[in-house]
């Protein structure tokens, strides 16, 4: 990964940020893409005092022009992307009843669209180097459904089958496309749930643990190597045997 451009959606916090710290530890130059900068600046220098290269670009996922630009920067600042980790996501929930079509929407716009519109932006030169990586960050409730989640849940499922249908794409250009199914992992997003519920849930996981960002990070990384060289339009469960 020595000298490769990686590119992590939602690199902020949670996930995404633990995403960019292993890849940066394995050896690529890390472009940390969020909605505002703040903590992304104090993620770039905590890699750059390792002394590891990382460059922040503030990043719409709903916006198309947001999405080009961001990638027009990184390429100038760290050359062409070669690894892309689709990360970004939000949550809307609700009953599908009473669900607004705005949180529909936007759920969708984030977490799917946005992924298709950023992985745009790296094929074309994933193409010609003959050598990609994209890694897009589905959810265990994308196989097995959510209620009160239908906007989140369909984003989730969508992203599994654009990672399908984009590995049988770029297969001959040995561009490989996996996705990565995290259960429940510890992040700002399970931190809001109550203690009784996430008690329930631990119950319904084998390893008896919520996950931690780094668990998810490591598969990420994994799948951006040569070692998984072979890989590709597989979804990779890092859920504790909460889905099987």
């Amino acid at each position: 990964m020595t000298n490769r451009t990686a590119f992590i959606t939602g690199a902020s916090r949670g996930i995404g940020r633990a995403c960019a710290l292993a890849l940066s530890e394995a050896g690529a130059r890390v472009a940390l893409a969020a909605r505002s900068t703040a903590q992304l600046e104090e993620l770039a220098g905590q890699i750059r005092a390792q002394g590891r290269e990382a460059f922040a670009v503030t990043m719409d996922m709903t916006s198309a022009e947001s999405i080009q630009q961001a990638f027009a920067k990184t390429a100038k600042e760290f050359g062409p992307v070669s690894i892309l980790v689709n990360n970004a996501g939000i949550t809307k929930d609700g009953i599908a009843l009473r669900m607004k079509k705005d949180d529909w929407d936007s759920v969708l716009a984030t977490n799917l669209t946005g992924s298709f519109l950023a992985t745009q932006q790296v094929l074309q030169h994933m193409m010609k180097e003959r050598w990609g990586r994209v890694i897009n960050i589905s959810s265990v409730v994308g196989e097995m459904g959510n209620p009160g989640q239908a906007n989140y849940v369909a984003s989730k499922a969508g992203l599994i089958g654009l990672t399908k249908s984009l590995a049988q794409e770029m297969g001959s250009r040995n561009i490989t496309v996996n996705a990565v199914a995290p259960g429940f992992i510890e992040t700002d997003m399970t931190h809001k749930l109550s203690q009784e519920l996430k008690d329930n849930l631990v119950g319904h996981i084998a390893l008896k643990r919520i996950g931690k960002p780094e668990d998810v990070a490591a598969a990420v990384r994994f799948l951006a190597s040569e070692d998984a060289g072979y890989i590709t339009g597989h979804v990779l469960n890092v859920n504790g045997g909460l889905y099987m």
